[in-house]
């Protein structure tokens, strides 16, 4: 088939697509760690591995890469392969209702959805034209965010009618990963270019051998490393009694599923565009401030007004995260090594992903959450300050093509 072609086959499931990813995206950032802390009433440990799995299975990107490519397989049915892994552990988890089955199915659930992401984006790369690849994300970002802010809702009054409800929560989230894998099985891909790589962490050579990925992810690493030590602390500000707020869980799907939700929804399309036709190191620069004040807002008050103007300012800044995550290295990385390009930012994502979270909590015990998030905002400022000096070479990034030879040494 032609390009155009394929771009509209595309296009088409990945609309369908971003409606069962939409469900699945309230199971990581809501609904798994609110019914850890709610139901199971589950220690600090448990808390954190169940806020890491996804990273953990960022982790293990350089590992599907490595082994999707060694066997030939296309990267759309090999991301529906994982996405079948994720159904058959919510499956298992809403049978088996115990603390220690839903930690492990929880992370594995999680790590499953993960793990495929360099895979869709070498799909993005291969199947959407240069010029349009952030339009056409962000348009799928839209629905996907639309139906997680109508399903947050949906299911917050359910499980705060009654929190034994989430079990059926946990066979419809498995109904979605079946959905998922329905509509990556119909995408059309082309085999990962295998390069003979003798280990599974052969990818991450690019770190070392391109100096402008390198001193970019390393900038990553210090506002990932913030925004995620955070994250999960959301839930633990709004439902652990010990910090005087202990809210419905009506109120806490609103604040970290809705609210945030419909301002990435109507911010999606524009950041979309900025990324289109923006520097991308000053569209960076401005996504961390963003991120930084969203911090600074939303824990250090205590009042309706302060954590919905959190709320509000976070949701936005993660419209743009949203796009300039999952397609960065499309602008930075070859064609043919987009997947491990975007395997060694996934791995390095991960190791903060899973560090964050188990750092966070212990953290939150000893240290007022006003001051956690000072200093998780000092780290994003600092990030922002190092990338200044990269803004220059945005200027000479091409689309799909490996950087000029300036920023090659």
């Amino acid at each position: 088939m032609d390009n155009a072609e394929r771009t509209a086959i595309t296009f088409r499931h990945e609309q369908w697509r971003a409606v069962t990813t939409g469900m699945l995206e309230t199971a990581g950032a809501t609904f798994l760690l609110l019914i850890a802390v709610r139901w199971f009433q589950a220690g600090a440990l448990a808390k954190g591995l169940v806020a890491g799995g996804g990273s953990m299975g960022l982790l293990a990107t350089p590992l599907t890469v490595w082994l999707v490519s060694r066997r030939g397989w296309a990267a759309s049915k090999a991301a529906a392969c994982l996405s079948l892994a994720g159904a058959a552990c919510c499956l298992v988890m809403a049978v088996f209702p115990v603390l220690p089955v839903f930690v492990l199915g929880s992370m594995l659930a999680t790590a499953s959805a993960a793990a495929g992401i360099p895979l869709l984006t070498q799909i993005y790369q291969e199947n959407y034209p240069d010029d349009r690849r952030g339009k056409l994300f962000s348009r799928t970002i839209m629905i996907r965010i639309a139906v997680a802010a109508i399903f947050s809702d949906l299911a917050g009054r359910a499980l705060s009618h009654d929190l034994g409800h989430f079990q059926w929560l946990l066979v419809t989230f498995a109904l979605a990963f079946l959905g998922t894998a329905f509509c990556l099985n119909r995408i059309p891909s082309r085999p990962l270019t295998n390069d003979g790589g003798a280990h599974p962490f052969h990818s991450l050579r690019f770190a070392k051998e391109d100096a402008l990925f390198r001193r970019t992810l390393i900038c990553w690493m210090l506002m990932g490393s913030a925004n995620l030590m955070m994250l999960p602390l959301r839930i633990e500000y709004l439902a652990n009694p010990k910090y005087k707020l202990a809210l419905a869980v009506s109120t806490i799907a609103l604040l970290t599923g809705v609210i945030p939700n419909v301002a990435r929804l109507c911010l999606s399309p524009l950041w979309g565009w900025l990324f289109d036709r923006m520097n991308f190191f000053t569209l960076r620069i401005v996504l961390n401030l963003g991120f930084a004040v969203g911090i600074l807002a939303f824990f250090t008050s205590n009042t309706m007004t302060g954590l919905v103007l959190g709320a509000i300012v976070f949701g936005i800044s993660n419209a743009g995260g949203d796009v300039a995550w999952s397609l960065w290295v499309t602008k930075l990385a070859p064609p043919e090594r987009v997947a491990d390009y975007m395997s060694v930012h996934t791995f390095f994502t991960g190791v903060r992903g899973v560090l964050a979270p188990l750092i966070a909590f212990p953290l939150a015990a000893q240290l007022s959450l006003m001051w956690l998030a000072a200093l998780c905002t000092g780290l994003i400022v600092l990030a922002s300050v190092l990338l200044l000096p990269e803004i220059k070479f945005g200027k000479t990034m091409r689309k799909g093509t490996a950087l000029v030879e300036e920023v090659a040494d």
